[in-house]
């Protein structure tokens, strides 16, 4: 088992679960650390169409925040109480220590789905606070409050078989053994800016979702920048699918903010907001996007080792590619 962790916060957790944990380079030059999960709840309100949810709890946090399902539900967005684009501080997330530590921000979750029969999915839950996008033409498009990216490692009687890399809209498999890894460990490269997750250092294009190439219009880069362990300072839970509900492990860590269904961001700026842009007003060009949605929208139960994508092959490569 991994040092430097609580005892109370890894009780029960199987142990194969935190061996095989990936740990994560961040891109040297990405201004947007890991962040406190329940930080962000602090700097945001919830909003529908713009306008303050009445009746929401006040103060929001973690152990509430899925009362919001009742008020507006998918359409809720955490909307910052700051200007983002005065840059404010609690964007910038927490840089890891010299041991991977976020120290005083709980940045990751860790959810375990136990199929039964030795079949085990573990996800490895980040959070950031902000998603810097890409620049195309000159300019930034895709920015959005709130970044939710994730490794899934698919285990067979305690044995790694395969690993997914989330990348915006989809991502890539690979096979266990075919990874960058240290000791055991998988490694993960986040991106700049955008904390796609990747096998591979270096340049990556996604212009075509699910397809990455080592140069085009759409680009992230990755690089052995500062070293995250994210099981270092992380809340741990199992899910049932029949129920659809999350214990945690250590029965103390909250588990409502797993359950809420709307957005951990602003939503998207319109027009005739002055801080969005767009190149020739194409809509998919706009600077600020929508915020992402949580843990509980991302097929907590799935199938394949694969995000479920219509007409979409899972795909587990047994090699390393871009």
């Amino acid at each position: 088992m991994p040092t430097g962790l609580e005892e109370r916060e890894t009780a029960a957790v199987p142990p194969y679960v935190l061996s095989y944990a990936p740990k994560v380079w961040l891109q040297s030059q990405d201004p947007y650390f890991p962040s406190d999960i329940g930080a962000q709840l602090a700097h945001t309100k919830p909003q529908v169409n713009f306008n303050v949810v009445n009746g929401a709890p006040n103060p929001l946090t973690l152990d509430n925040l899925a009362t919001l399902n009742g008020l507006g539900g998918a359409n809720v967005y955490l909307t910052s109480v700051d200007d983002i684009t005065k840059n404010p501080s609690w964007l910038k997330g927490v840089k890891p220590d010299a041991n991977g530590k976020t120290n005083g921000a709980t940045t990751s979750a860790v959810i375990v789905n136990d199929h039964g029969s030795g079949n085990v999915d573990a996800y490895y839950m980040y959070f950031y606070a902000y998603n810097q996008g890409n620049t195309v033409l000159g300019q930034e498009i895709g920015d959005h409050v709130g970044d939710w990216e994730h490794n899934m490692i698919r285990f067979k009687n305690g044995v790694p078989q395969a690993i997914w890399y989330s990348q915006h809209s989809y991502g890539e498999a690979f096979t266990y053994s075919a990874v960058e890894k240290q000791g055991q460990r998988p490694v993960a490269y986040s991106a700049k800016g955008t904390h796609a997750t990747y096998a591979t250092t270096g340049t990556h294009d996604h212009t075509i979702p699910g397809l990455n190439l080592p140069g085009g219009p759409i680009e992230d880069h990755c690089d052995q920048g500062t070293l995250w362990d994210p099981i270092a300072s992380a809340y741990f839970y199992s899910y049932d699918a029949g129920s659809n509900t999350f214990k945690a492990y250590d029965g103390t860590s909250p588990t409502s903010y797993l359950q809420f269904l709307g957005r951990w961001g602003d939503q998207q700026y319109p027009n005739s907001d002055s801080r969005q842009k767009k190149i020739f007003g194409i809509n998919e060009t706009a600077k600020y996007v929508s915020g992402p949605t949580g843990p509980q929208d991302k097929s907590l139960n799935r199938p394949d080792v694969c995000l479920p994508k219509d007409k979409t092959t899972c795909f587990v490569s047994p090699f390393l590619r871009p």
